[in-house]
């Protein structure tokens, strides 16, 4: 908020504007509540890149209620992210994006049962294939979980492309890897190859198999719609980064 941050983690303002606008700048596009741009904590205003991405972070603000949940305003919260965090770290977050391509989960298969290690071939194989194709990546697949080596240049390799690309991507690349537990599937998210229903569904194979025995516990319920939620918000980032 133009002159007005967050300044308590937990703390919900009211809301306090009527209208939520976009304008368009010289090198970017602002978002603006009745004329005036929201400031972060750390007083950076609330812009975005491309048309797509700033009316998507408008609408956030739109539908917000009586009090302001910045809490679930996932985009909103990648942005100042973006703008604030990423510019003075792209080297330590690009390392980090290349460490989960290290231990990568789409490269652990399980020993036993042979019906999950099946499971995760016929699911992960096809993204492994194409992220080692068409990014000319190679990557070690191991079974158990016992630490498996990647090779070097495939991790330099994860490291440039994270390095090569703009504040806002490699913020949603950091993000990604976090949600998924996985770098692949990330990159695959990114590059449009999957969806974020798909890229949610193969980052849970392992729970979904033992739900799928042993049936579905309430709490973790809870906790997969909110991740699945979350990997639709980083879906449309991507998108909307891509739109120009």
């Amino acid at each position: 908020m133009a002159e007005r941050g967050f300044h308590e983690p937990g703390e919900k303002p009211r809301r306090f504007y009527k209208q939520v606008t976009v304008r368009a700048g010289e090198a970017c596009f602002d978002v603006l509540l009745d004329g005036r741009s929201p400031h972060s904590s750390q007083g950076a205003a609330l812009t975005a890149p491309t048309r797509a991405l700033a009316d998507l972070l408008a609408e956030e603000w739109a539908t917000q209620a009586d009090f302001i949940d910045l809490a679930n305003m996932h985009l909103t919260r990648l942005a100042f992210t973006a703008l604030e965090a990423i510019p003075k770290a792209r080297a330590e977050t690009a390392a980090q994006f290349a460490d989960y391509a290290g231990s990568d989960l789409l490269c652990y298969f399980a020993e036993t049962p042979r019906a999950l290690a099946d499971l995760q071939a016929a699911q992960w194989e096809p993204i492994l294939e194409r992220v080692e194709q068409d990014l000319s990546l190679t990557f070690v697949r191991a079974s158990g979980i016992r630490h498996q080596v990647q090779p070097e240049p495939t991790l330099r390799r994860v490291e440039a492309l994270a390095l090569a690309a703009g504040d806002h991507v490699l913020t949603g690349m950091a993000y990604g890897a976090a949600l998924f537990g996985s770098a692949i599937l990330t990159l695959a998210l990114w590059k449009g190859w999957i969806d974020a229903e798909a890229a949610h569904g193969l980052s849970r194979v392992d729970e979904s198999f033992q739900e799928a025995r042993w049936g579905i516990d309430e709490e973790a319920a809870v906790r997969t719609a909110r991740l699945a939620v979350e990997a639709k918000r980083l879906e449309a980032w991507f998108r909307a980064l891509s739109a120009g």
